[in-house]
């Protein structure tokens, strides 16, 4: 599989999308964008400036100088299971604008955070805000974001938005978490896979747990319903992230935005990093080596594309590379029996087993 296809591509005939699953996936995905982001618009109106501005740049819709952009604004993979999962309650989509509204303002503080703490100058495209108007902007406008989403729930005033606050906190907690685990793993000569398939689950697979069962919680769905789509988020949640950490390593940076090799400039202790080093073996233990003798290197920042490559090699040649897109696959298959204990029309069903598919075949 080369650089630019996607990270994981199914073989199995009943797997994956055909043409016409793929445009109704694409049509929830737009349904999900069109119908929070109004909502979304309105509420970081109200930031106080300059935070209100610094906001609309990151979410692409002003440039840099101030004028009107139509930038890409993400997959909206959250907002499109937000509004589904009120459809799993019996409820209208629109139910679940307001937690798809909180979820992608959560989403987004972490996304400002997580470019300043990782060096990231590039996003979906486009300098990234700390990149453009300082970290302590990056900062501000992140926290004003996540005081935000609570906002947006709690102004509902009812005892569903009440629940629904509480599972977003319990979310965010774990995405918190999972960013720290992150962090401290960089520096961290071994990092087991069991570590970070911890870490990914709460940095990805928290919220987008959360994002799955805030609609259907302000639709009124009882517990033991939310927490079953949960699960169904949270595996999600951990396939998305390991087609991300392919991506990371291998993907396109015309599709991803990113520079190539980015997590490995980063130093990142993602999925394919940490099974090749735990594969044992000649390119695993050469692997071990370079790694060690990065983390100790001053020339690290001057490495050129080669000796990047050379890593990214050695990885696929430990199994890493094979090992996280079969973990991709695997959580998938997780993620799709968690439904079968919901009971939801037979459409919503389908469109969620669509949204899954969609998530672990991508390249971006």
């Amino acid at each position: 599989m080369n650089p630019g296809n996607p990270a994981v591509e199914y073989t199995d005939a009943s797997a994956g999308t055909a043409d016409g699953e793929k445009a109704d996936t694409l049509a929830l995905l737009e349904r999900g964008r069109t119908l929070s982001t109004p909502v979304l618009r309105a509420a970081v109106d109200r930031l106080a400036a300059p935070m209100d501005t610094v906001a609309a740049y990151h979410f692409g819709w002003i440039d840099a100088q101030g004028r009107p952009a139509d930038g890409d604004g993400g997959k909206a993979v959250r907002p499109a299971l937000a509004l589904l999962s009120a459809e799993v309650a019996g409820a209208a989509p629109e139910v679940g604008i307001p937690g798809a509204v909180a979820v992608e303002l959560v989403h987004n503080f972490s996304l400002l955070h997580d470019d300043l703490m990782d060096g990231d100058e590039q996003r979906r495209h486009r300098d990234t805000v700390w990149k453009v108007h300082g970290p302590a902007q990056a900062i501000l406008v992140g926290d004003a974001l996540f005081a935000l989403a609570y906002d947006v729930l709690l102004e509902l005033g009812t005892v569903e938005a009440g629940r629904a606050a509480r599972r977003l906190t319990t979310a965010t907690r774990g995405l918190i978490d999972g960013q720290a685990q992150d962090i401290s793993y960089e520096h961290r000569e071994h990092v087991s896979v069991e570590e970070c398939l911890e870490m990914e689950g709460n940095k990805t697979g928290a919220l987008l747990a959360c994002a799955v069962s805030i609609g259907a919680v302000l639709g009124g769905a009882d517990d033991r319903t939310a927490d079953k789509l949960e699960e169904y988020g949270y595996h999600l949640g951990l396939a998305f992230q390991a087609v991300d950490d392919l991506l990371g390593i291998w993907g396109d940076p015309e599709a991803t935005g990113k520079q190539t090799w980015s997590d490995l400039r980063q130093r990142k202790k993602s999925l394919p990093v940490v099974a090749a080093l735990a594969a044992g073996g000649p390119a695993s233990e050469a692997l071990a080596a370079l790694l060690a003798a990065d983390a100790k290197s001053n020339d690290f920042e001057t490495f050129d594309e080669e000796q990047f490559a050379h890593r990214a090699e050695l990885i696929e040649a430990a199994g890493g590379r094979g090992w996280t897109a079969d973990e991709a696959r695997r959580q998938h298959a997780v993620a799709i029996r968690a439904l079968d204990d919901v009971d939801m029309p037979r459409r919503v069903r389908d469109q969620l087993v669509a949204l899954a598919d969609f998530v672990v075949v991508r390249k971006r």
